[in-house]
């Protein structure tokens, strides 16, 4: 498998000068698998223009180019770059949209293509020329075909959000963003009215239960790209419940998951590229026996 990353910042596209080495666009990773380089994506922020572009040179004159796209959730910082994606233009793409859904009176077809029309966009969805299919994901393991196998797993978020586990010929990819830490959400202080001992004990249990499993789910994996959008005093100062995770926590988790590389993603939108490369330097010696980095707009990795 060969992971290249299109897009790795959280939230919005932040282009500049102080961006430029980690990169602005937000999620978009292109899986290749197998001899053939079967095309896999995995979600469809804004770095999914560039990736397009590429596809796109790369084509073989008449030759169709078919992809799997799968989203780990339909927040807009990753499903933006979908009406930017040139070969959904081109007659001959052949496209299967994978990813979950929050709100079961919408469709996946719906949601995306709420940002294709004329309200938003000069072209509606009914006009594209690829051909498209939509199949809702939820949590289960999937049989892909060519030895692929996919795992999907609910993660921590405000709306429905998969962590994806591909595994191939006993190497193992695995994503867990957005997410942050499952937490107790019952009242925990004895001294408050509303504390209620036995709820507060099923509160601890469950939470701890949805972490082990989240843990069980990347554990052993070659490559585990993880949600680090905060550091840890951040997440617990004003970040606590926005769905996303500190990297301190990212880094603890993989440990005692036994993963072997770890990339650090869905990077702050005003975190700069020096301030990357700071943390970079005081993360790293913290992943003991994991390979630790911040993932960057171009990186490859082979797994």
């Amino acid at each position: 498998m060969k992971i290249t990353f299109w897009g790795v910042r959280g939230s919005i596209p932040c282009p500049g000068p102080e961006t430029v080495r980690y990169g602005g666009n937000t999620p978009c990773l292109e899986l290749r698998v197998g001899e053939n380089g079967r095309l896999i994506i995995i979600d469809a922020g804004s770095g999914m223009r560039p990736l397009g572009h590429r596809l796109m040179e790369d084509r073989p004159p008449g030759k169709a180019l078919e992809a799997d796209v799968y989203l780990t959730h339909t927040h807009w910082d990753h499903i933006m770059g979908l009406p930017f994606f040139p070969p959904l233009y081109h007659p001959e793409t052949r496209l299967r949209i994978h990813g979950p859904v929050t709100y079961e009176d919408e469709s996946l077809e719906e949601i995306l293509g709420g940002q294709l029309t004329y309200r938003y966009f000069p072209v509606r969805q009914a006009e594209l020329a690829a051909g498209i299919e939509y199949h809702t994901l939820k949590e289960g393991r999937f049989d892909l075909g060519g030895g692929v196998s996919l795992v999907t797993k609910y993660l921590n978020h405000p709306i429905l959000c998969l962590g994806y586990r591909f595994e191939y010929r006993g190497k193992v990819l695995c994503t867990a963003y957005d997410t942050e830490p499952f937490r107790n959400i019952f009242c925990t202080d004895p001294s408050d009215p509303a504390y209620d001992e036995a709820m507060a004990r099923e509160g601890d249990q469950v939470a701890r239960e949805e972490n082990e499993r989240v843990e069980e789910f990347f554990k052993g994996a070659d490559l585990l790209i993880h949600d680090a959008q905060y550091t840890l005093a951040e997440y617990e100062t004003t970040k606590t419940g926005w769905g996303h995770s500190a990297m301190e926590h990212a880094v603890n988790a993989a440990a005692r998951a036994g993963v072997k590389r770890l990339a650090l993603f869905h990077h702050e939108p005003l975190r700069t590229d020096a301030e990357l490369d700071e943390l970079s330097e005081t993360l790293r010696p913290r992943g003991k026996e994991i390979d630790v980095f911040f993932a960057r707009e171009g990186m490859q990795i082979h797994v």
